[in-house]
């Protein structure tokens, strides 16, 4: 009995001592149950393709997850899977009893069965469960406990186990079986040969082979821990865990890293361990496992692990930046103050203060290794945490408390200290508390109680100090107040409280901050900055563009002068240091931790870039922020599922796309599907692999043919279309992170045939049909035509015998008005171009009389000397009579009453001059010679020189009139 208690008592020693071995930081565990993948409930492997598609070994058959759709894919027999492998071309071979071979898709990218049966030998298709399933080469061993089947050549051979075969495995360039009587075996010559000479292995009960360093192996047994295989050596390998594995038993062993080996057991768990066999992470129901019995161990493309359990499913994000630290694990406590202080890690909780060593060397805390121990004289709420003259104060429901070699020290008492705040170029320190300001001196290093600033009663858990020493606080029903101390700080000299008559939204929940030189109030409907000249709250033009009115629970800056902040629970960062093309600042959000804030105590520790705490209401969470932006997954987007929609659904398209009978990234162009019209309407399904990152997808998509643009990005991975037209249409869809990262497209491209009633044939024949109707139709037409025409043309004679006779009587009347109308326009042009010859007969006489005078004045003074004066006025006289402005305007319209008569003589008779055109003009118009002689400023006898010169130009003989010559020209 006392023998029984004292291995207890070791063992638990043991197990308290490997925890202390483990990181502190826990990755998120996600747990997946059968309700959800709606299946057996145990997972006996699992296994990746190269698409990231996961499969699962279960008792209903292959089991697959592409990030959003289970589906499940049953034996031809119903039978159970233990065991599968993909292979390079994406083969999955699986097994179960009395069944051998793999899933495939065919060419509609449908995964089916294809059975290896027939190629058995009859003696061998009779057998048990199939454990291991090893690629090997070129070839494939299938484990049962009787047997080893090798698949080679489209041909299988059979390997009878001596005492029983436990074990097959690939580790280095060799291919391991253990068999019960023998021990461990090397396949070699194409057979199988003991491994280790003769040195006994058969008690071991080797459960894992894995790679080590160059020429040695790890292996793992049953129940005695691990061992190293050197050739044929076999050399004891110690662990830190050795303890735990001799009272349980290996499952299953997967090397995940250069320098980690993960190992299932069935009842402690998982465990990570190095090359040195120091525990790396313990992975239990403690942690968030569904069981701590392990069935098999996946390291995926994005190197997190999969874990097939006796119950359910766990999916571990390993390979994160961000982890779960919990400061007491058999305890769900709110954890709301973070501190890293003198090597350690303080965490302030709901019950008390907790911390835990860390280790200079690591970079990423949560990878630092340890447990948490509660701080004496810490048990009831921890508010803050505060570093101040290099000693950390710890704001408690108690008082203000003092940390010192791991214990607490209480400064004030009698009343809750919220938080504190140092007061710039001074040793002092204020604390607000439950009942307003306190005071405390520091001196010689030590922390005083100065008691309490007198002026105001009021429960101050918020407060920032700005460059004018003002300090600053709010209520949480009271608004914000702006406090003046006076010189010794032991009284409140003045203060102002601001509520919404000062601008703020609202009184309410309101938080105030002194960051990037500005005082701001995070309030429910967005940030407010404090305007010292109107001395009132307005809304910050400089968060306005990132926030908006959104609700800002908290706020805090970093060393870096980036911003971390928390709106309606979700975390996230105004990043200056990573900035955007168009913009100075990059806003991060993290969905990994939306809604696990403390409600109204939020609370974010900026420490450095490798460590961000976060407050929670169960421990706290820590981000590798500098790894979290540096995440180098490659985002990918699968289509994995086409239905057509009708009576009855059926699937066109299963997810893996087919060309020349090997699985494809892209569509092949030559296989696109063709549906007729009653297949109009279709269901699309989508998803991403990144399985780590399903909080922070997105998806768009389009389908060419059909919309205009991308849709917006949704977290929906379905899409229906309903009653296509016909035509060629491409479906596209792409995923995006919350970094904005996005993936290429994926396509895919189907036909939707026109109904009989739309196809060509259909269209030839409604042509004929319009062709013939419209035949009938214009003979029919041309039949009333020719009766209507005839009958229109007996009409038309009489109307035309009618309307010449009107036609005649009219035509006459209008010859007469025109006749009327011509006499009376010629009787008005005449006298007008009568009346512009009187006045050019008027206007000559005047100007000759003018001279005349002028010369008679001149002669009569007797005064030579003047008319010398005067010869510019007699020249410009001259001038007058001779212009031609006056004739130029009279020849055109004289023209227009006489039909072109000057027209007509100058092109009949080129060698007239403008006097002789002046002239034949003048005579037309029947003017008198002493008329004639006015206008070309003449004498009569020249212009009976000029009349005899004409009749020579005209050469007109003397029997003929000029007058009646000149009438008849244009005639």
């Amino acid at each position: 009995m006392k023998k029984t208690i004292l291995s207890i008592i070791i063992c638990r020693v043991l197990i308290y001592t490997a925890i202390a071995q483990s990181t502190i930081g826990i990755p998120a565990i996600k747990n997946c149950t059968n309700a959800e993948y709606h299946a057996g409930t145990e997972i006996w492997d699992v296994n990746q393709d190269k698409n990231g598609i996961l499969y699962f070994a279960n008792n209903d058959g292959l089991l697959t997850f592409d990030g959003s759709y289970w589906k499940t894919y049953p034996l031809p027999n119903m039978g159970a899977i233990k065991s599968l492998a993909v292979d390079p071309s994406g083969k999955v071979f699986v097994g179960g009893q009395d069944e051998i071979g793999y899933f495939f898709p065919d060419d509609n990218g449908i995964l089916k069965y294809h059975s290896l049966k027939h190629l058995m030998p009859q003696k061998a298709k009779q057998f048990a469960d199939i454990w291991n399933i090893v690629l090997f080469k070129n070839e494939v061993f299938f484990r049962t406990v009787e047997c080893i089947f090798e698949l080679k050549n489209n041909e299988i051979r059979t390997f009878d186990a001596p005492g029983g075969w436990r074990l097959l495995a690939k580790a280095g360039s060799q291919l391991f079986a253990e068999d019960k009587d023998i021990g461990l075996m090397v396949f070699k010559d194409y057979r199988w040969q003991p491994c280790c000479g003769k040195l006994q292995t058969a008690n071991l009960h080797v459960t894992g082979i894995m790679d080590y360093n160059k020429d040695t192996l790890l292996v793992t047994t049953l129940k005695k821990g691990l061992f190293l295989l050197n050739k044929s050596t076999l050399i004891k390998k110690p662990t830190a865990i050795d303890a735990i594995l001799y009272n349980d038993l290996i499952n299953c062993t997967k090397k995940i890293g250069e320098d980690r080996y993960a190992i299932g057991t069935t009842a402690k768990g998982l465990f990570i361990i190095d090359c040195k066999g120091n525990l790396i992470e313990w992975f239990s129901n403690n942690e968030g496992l569904q069981n701590n019995n392990i069935h098999g161990i996946l390291l995926d493309h994005d190197k997190n692990l999969w874990l097939g359990l006796e119950n359910g499913l766990d999916f571990i994000n390993y390979n994160t930046s961000v982890k779960h630290i919990y400061p007491s694990k058999e305890n769900q406590i709110k954890s709301n103050a973070i501190s890293v202080f003198d090597r350690k890690l303080f965490i302030g909780t709901s019950n008390g203060l907790y911390s835990a060593p860390l280790n200079p060397q690591q970079k990423d805390m949560s990878t630092c290794k340890g447990i948490f121990k509660e701080v004496d004289n810490t048990k009831g709420q921890v508010w803050s945490l505060s570093e101040i003259n290099h000693h950390l104060l710890v704001g408690h429901q108690d008082g203000a408390m003092l940390i010192r070699d791991n214990q607490a020290k209480l400064i004030t008492s009698g009343q809750g200290a919220w938080l504190f705040k140092a007061i710039p170029s001074s040793q002092d320190i204020i604390a607000g508390t439950y009942t307003g300001l306190q005071l405390i001196k520091y001196t010689d290093g030590n922390f005083k109680n100065d008691g309490k600033i007198s002026g105001m009663y009021e429960s101050l858990g918020n407060l920032a100090n700005d460059n004018y020493n003002f300090i600053w606080a709010t209520h949480p029903y009271r608004g914000v107040f702006k406090i003046q101390l006076s010189i010794d700080r032991k009284r409140i000299v003045n203060y102002t409280q601001y509520t919404e008559r000062s601008g703020l939204p609202s009184i309410l929940n309101n938080h105030v901050y002194f960051i990037k030189n500005r005082v701001i109030v995070a309030s429910q409907k967005g940030i407010y900055e404090y305007n010292a000249v109107k001395n009132k709250f307005t809304p910050s033009a400089f968060f306005k563009p990132v926030f908006g009115n959104a609700t800002i629970d908290y706020l805090t800056e970093d060393a870096s002068g980036n911003i971390w902040f928390v709106s309606n629970q979700r975390v996230g960062v105004i990043d200056y240091s990573n900035s955007l093309a168009n913009s100075s600042y990059n806003v991060i959000y993290f969905p990994e931790l939306a809604g696990k804030t403390v409600k109204g105590s939020e609370y974010i520790y900026p420490y450095n870039m490798e460590n961000i705490f976060i407050g929670s209401n169960n421990g706290v969470f820590h981000l590798n922020y500098r790894q979290y932006v540096k995440s180098e997954s490659k985002l990918n987007v699968l289509l994995t599922t086409v239905k057509t929609i009708a009576e009855k659904d059926s699937l066109i398209f299963g997810g893996y796309f087919m060309k020349n009978n090997q699985i494809s990234s892209t569509q092949n162009t030559k296989q696109i599907t063709t549906l007729s019209n009653h297949w109009n309407s279709f269901h699309f399904e989508y998803s991403s692999t990144l399985f780590a990152q399903k909080s922070n997808e997105e998806f768009t998509y389009k389908l060419v043919g059909f919309d205009k643009e991308w849709s917006k990005w949704s977290v929906k991975t379905e899409k229906d279309y309903t009653n296509l037209p016909y035509g060629k249409y491409t479906f596209s869809v792409k995923a995006r992170n919350n970094l904005g990262n996005a993936s290429p497209p994926v396509t895919y491209t189907f036909i939707v045939e026109p109904a009989w009633y739309q196809t060509i044939w259909a269209y030839l024949f409604y042509f004929s049909i319009m062709i013939c109707a419209f035949y009938f139709a214009i003979k029919a037409q041309q039949k009333r035509f020719d009766l209507h025409q005839k009958k229109h043309e007996e009409e038309q004679k009489r109307l035309n015998y009618l309307h010449g006779l009107e036609l005649d009587r009219n035509e006459k009347e209008i010859i007469a008005l025109k006749n009327d109308k011509l006499e009376t326009e010629l009787d008005y042009k005449n006298k007008e171009l009568a009346s512009i010859t009187m006045h050019l007969v008027d206007r000559g006489r005047l100007l000759l009389n003018i001279k005349e005078e002028m010369l008679a004045l001149i002669k009569k003074l007797n005064m030579p000397d003047l008319s010398y004066q005067f010869r510019s006025v007699f020249k410009m006289l001259s001038d007058t009579e001779k212009k031609d402005d006056d004739w130029n305007q009279y020849a055109i319209y004289f023209d227009q009453v006489h039909n072109n008569f000057l027209s007509t003589m100058k092109s009949k008779f080129p060698s007239l001059s403008s006097t002789d055109l002046k002239l034949c003009a003048y005579l037309r118009l029947n003017l008198t010679s002493k008329e004639i002689a006015q206008l070309l400023n003449i004498s009569l006898k020249g212009v009976e020189i000029s009349r005899y010169r004409l009749r020579k130009k005209l050469q007109l003989s003397t029997d003929i009139n000029l007058y009646d010559f000149l009438i008849n020209i244009t005639n």
